[in-house]
């Protein structure tokens, strides 16, 4: 029974190793350097780097340390398991919510925090109502296809494909389609820091 015990124990450190390799592997190619370059930033002979990376060594913790601080990551991010460098979303896998007629669409999966990126797709004179955020909020609306006129405070602005109005998010706007075609634009709203 000990025995079967050890080759699973092994086994495992064996995957944890190579885990580490890649992981290590990995987030130094992005950050484009070499091996001797990040070394030097961890304090490290070039030579332990390259054990780390074939999955051939068994680090101290210490050293474990030093790599995590020299790739900016926590000590779990080396081990888990790897994520991938892309990542794929079908259509359709983002969340999209309707508000009227209007198909309001998260261009990003993951928050950026203080920001909302949002894809607006406005069918035949369509109107939508955009709700005004926290005082000093900007916002950015550019069109990319069709015709928006967007009307804030008060002032109304005609944009067609490509151009794009910046305006203060705290006030009152709306975005209206006058054409008898679809049209689409993209909402970046920067929030103000409460506090």
């Amino acid at each position: 029974m000990y025995w079967n015990g050890a080759i699973v124990l092994a086994m495992a450190a064996d995957e944890a190793a190579a885990r580490l390799g890649q992981n290590v592997r990995q987030l130094r190619a992005a950050r484009g350097l070499t091996q001797a370059q990040i070394a030097r930033l961890a304090g490290l002979p070039r030579a332990t780097w390259g054990n780390l990376e074939t999955g051939a060594a068994n680090p101290t913790l210490a050293v474990l340390v030093r790599v995590a601080g020299a790739l900016q990551v926590t000590l779990e991010e080396l081990v888990q398991a790897p994520r991938a460098a892309v990542q794929h979303y079908p259509r359709g896998t983002l969340p999209t919510r309707l508000r009227g007629n209007v198909e309001v669409r998260r261009l990003l999966p993951d928050a950026i925090p203080g920001m909302e990126i949002d894809r607006m797709a406005l069918p035949p004179r369509a109107r939508l109502v955009g709700v005004p955020h926290t005082p000093g909020t900007r916002e950015y609306f550019a069109c990319e296809a069709g015709t928006i006129e967007l009307v804030a405070a008060g002032e109304r602005w005609t944009l067609a494909a490509g151009d794009t109005v910046a305006f203060r998010g705290d006030q009152r706007h709306s975005y209206f389609n006058p054409a008898a075609t679809p049209a689409v634009g993209y909402s970046v709203v920067v929030l103000a820091r409460v506090g």
